[in-house]
């Protein structure tokens, strides 16, 4: 079992940043990902961006040059730093996490980003 923890959601302006941070609650040596995920009201979850337990991160092409996800193994947290934030950026966004040896997710209970135009 992974507790997660998320944190960071606001309402912002158009253009302006928000850093989202999710801590695990299992030691950073058992998990393989960690990710974003997020849902506009109306809209299917959509995969947002994830990085795996080599440090290597990709993301969605639609938040690719604005977006940038990062971990500390210390706190075995995952950070999601947004910028340039659009009005369809505005989400719940929810993180998840597998560990290794297995292929079940576990996810965040979301946390809330509105961009205001």
């Amino acid at each position: 079992q992974v507790q997660l923890v998320e944190s960071g959601g606001d309402v912002v302006q158009v253009g302006g940043s928000l850093r989202l941070s999710c801590a695990a609650s299992r030691s950073i040596s058992s998990i393989n990902t960690m990710g974003w995920y997020r849902q506009a009201p109306g809209k299917q979850r959509e995969w947002v961006a994830g990085i795996n337990s080599g440090g290597i991160s990709r993301y969605a092409d639609s938040v690719k040059g604005r977006f940038t996800i990062s971990r500390d193994a210390a706190k075995s947290t995952v950070y999601l730093q947004t910028n340039s934030l659009k009005p369809e950026d505005t989400a719940v966004y929810y993180c998840t996490v597998t560990l290794k040896g297995s292929l079940r997710a576990y996810w965040g209970q979301g946390t809330q980003v509105t961009v205001s135009s």
